[in-house]
């Protein structure tokens, strides 16, 4: 996986934005709200992005898979290489926490973004 494969992944849901955060952060956002954060200028890549309560368990026993600092209270995981997840789980996994972001949203909200 590459940062623009996970870019066009996440741009492609319903009102995403992209905003760049302390300084080097690149987040993808729906109504303000994050739902993943990549360091693109860091070798190896990494990105976060926020789990469900079952697979936070799940993920964070997997290799290069660690609790987001700041955000692992709310069920983020930190993947420490892009490259340890396929493309498939990353369309999934970006698409889940998008969805667990937007469920949160008001319903006026969600109704604006089609969902």
């Amino acid at each position: 996986m590459t940062i623009e494969a996970i870019q066009a992944i996440c741009m492609g849901f319903p009102g995403a934005t992209e905003d760049i955060k302390w300084e080097d952060r690149l987040a993808f956002c729906v109504c303000d709200k994050m739902f993943l954060i990549t360091v693109p200028d860091e070798v190896p890549q990494r990105a976060s992005f926020k789990a469900t309560e079952e697979e936070y368990e799940e993920l964070i026993n997997r290799e290069g898979i660690v609790p987001s600092p700041f955000l692992a209270k709310h069920k983020w995981v930190r993947i420490n290489d892009i490259k340890v997840l396929s493309k498939k789980e990353w369309t999934y996994y970006i698409g889940q926490s998008y969805q667990l972001i937007t469920s949160k949203l008001p319903a006026k909200k969600r109704k604006e973004l089609g969902l």
